[in-house]
């Protein structure tokens, strides 16, 4: 049996040509209105009567929010900055490589062309890809409404599943990554090595001196209601010599940490295992200082 094919709901469609316009609108009708830009989760959505809205802001004429450029110390990526234009830029290449590596195994070329970064973040999805290496990076988000606009720490961003820290009148402009002297690392465990959600995701960064962890900072995806930080990982690494066992040692650690769920992808139980093999294999590969990661 063919599965129904359902049209897009009726809803009023605007077109703005700046981001007053669009805030201006976000302030009228903070609960009615919905943005678009890559449209590749909002309008699978609102096909699927998971997502309503009254009126649709079309913001892709809006200039100026898909830069990606280097500003007082910091890597900007505007909102709608395309994810293979993330993925393509040698900016992000050389001072965000996890992000880099997560892009390049996120769903297919024609959804990462057309898919933004600020798209996946809001989305809020546990599974989120580009969240793991945000995290890492230590990077905020810049919200701005028609009132005014706020930085906001990506761990306060999430909290729940499909739950922002953004207020109905507010949208996501940017992601600001401060720079820093390390190595960051990617890994994705999925069904299929491409197009495909995470089972269990796993990013880092670390900052090796003189043969020991100087600093180090872990986020898992798809292991709890929100991508998370591996606080006791970290811990049990800062300071301490690069090797094998003092991996595997604080690999383990992070099954305290996450909270998965059973479902059509994976059961729990293999979520918590896979999350102490990534965060080993990532913890390896950043520590040699390498930049090979992708899918499992």
């Amino acid at each position: 049996m063919e599965a129904e094919v359902r049209p897009l709901p009726k809803f009023e469609y605007v077109v703005p040509s700046s981001l007053d316009e669009v805030l201006n609108l976000l302030k009228d009708y903070p609960d009615k209105a919905r943005l678009l830009a890559g449209g590749t989760d909002l309008i699978p959505k609102l096909k699927k009567r998971a997502a309503a809205a009254d009126l649709v802001i079309d913001l892709n004429r809006i200039s100026g929010l898909s830069s990606i450029e280097l500003r007082s110390g910091r890597l900007h990526i505007g909102g709608l900055a395309r994810l293979s234009g993330i993925k393509e830029s040698s900016l992000v290449q050389e001072k965000a490589q996890a992000l880099v590596q997560a892009i390049g195994v996120m769903a297919s070329p024609p959804i990462r062309n057309r898919g933004t970064l600020a798209g996946n973040l809001c989305s809020a999805s546990p599974a989120a890809d580009t969240a793991p290496p945000l995290l890492v990076l230590d990077a905020s988000v810049r919200l701005q409404s028609a009132r005014g606009e706020r930085m906001v720490l990506l761990p306060d961003f999430f909290l729940g599943p499909e739950k922002t820290a953004m207020r109905p009148d507010e949208m996501l402009t940017e992601v600001i990554i401060p720079l820093q002297e390390g190595t960051s690392t990617f890994m994705k465990l999925g069904r299929r090595k491409a197009f495909t959600l995470s089972v269990v995701s796993a990013a880092v960064f670390a900052r090796v001196s003189r043969g020991k962890f100087a600093e180090v900072r872990l986020a898992l995806g798809a292991v709890a209601p929100t991508p998370i930080r591996g606080r006791k990982v970290e811990e049990s690494l800062k300071g301490n010599e690069v090797n094998a066992k003092n991996i595997a040692r604080a690999a383990e650690l992070i099954q305290e940490e996450v909270k998965p769920i059973s479902d059509v992808r994976a059961s729990a139980e293999y979520r918590r295992e896979m999350s102490s093999v990534l965060t080993r294999r990532v913890l390896e590969q950043t520590g040699r200082g390498g930049n090979h990661a992708g899918a499992i």
